[in-house]
């Protein structure tokens, strides 16, 4: 009987390991789920701003300019651009002629939405073939930054197919939310706000 306590001890411990696992990779994919955009656009905004701020003190100061100070920020407004495009999507703030769709019946409605998801999806796919081959010229011919010796163009390039390989990922979680309303009846998330 003793030894049947162990192993059921044994056991317990080995679910509330599993328990604690699951709760963590949980916390850390919710916390993705709610952070990433904000994250990459916080980041490479940043870096814009401080690059641009600091290379006009020392050009009108100095009558300095580091070479690649006018290139890196136009490159890092690709990573802000379309990580803020995946963004407004996730926040469903994107054009969509709301206006519009909020007179049409409830049917309609949900039509719409999943024309929308349909055509992202499809130009979506349009765009990922087509930044992926131009990222892996740039990799293949060891494209180089303007003004620097070793910042790879490729790295820039690779803001596009990530980014709409999330936006394929936001849609499809508003219209798995927008399918569960449709079951229960309940009214689309149509008019928005980015402060929600």
């Amino acid at each position: 009987m003793a030894r049947d306590v162990g192993v059921m001890d044994n056991h317990v411990i080995d679910n509330s390991v599993k328990e604690r696992k699951s709760s963590v990779l949980t916390f850390i994919l919710n916390w993705l789920n709610n952070n990433t955009e904000k994250v990459i656009i916080l980041i490479t905004y940043t870096s814009m701003a401080a690059i641009i701020f600091v290379e006009v003190i020392r050009r009108f100061l100095f009558n300095e300019q580091v070479a690649w100070s006018t290139t890196v920020p136009v490159l890092l407004f690709l990573w802000v651009t379309w990580f803020g495009a995946s963004y407004n999507i996730k926040k469903r703030t994107h054009l969509a002629l709301t206006e519009v769709r909020q007179r049409f019946p409830y049917r309609l409605q949900f039509f719409c939405l999943i024309l929308d998801a349909t055509l992202w999806i499809i130009f979506a796919g349009v765009v990922i073939y087509h930044s992926t081959h131009q990222t892996w010229l740039a990799y293949d011919n060891f494209a180089i930054v303007g003004g620097t010796d070793d910042v790879m163009e490729w790295w820039f390039y690779l803001a596009t197919p990530l980014a709409w390989g999330l936006i394929i990922i936001r849609v499809l979680q508003n219209l798995y939310e927008d399918v569960i309303k449709y079951r229960n009846k309940e009214a689309f998330t149509i008019n928005a706000s980015l402060l929600d």
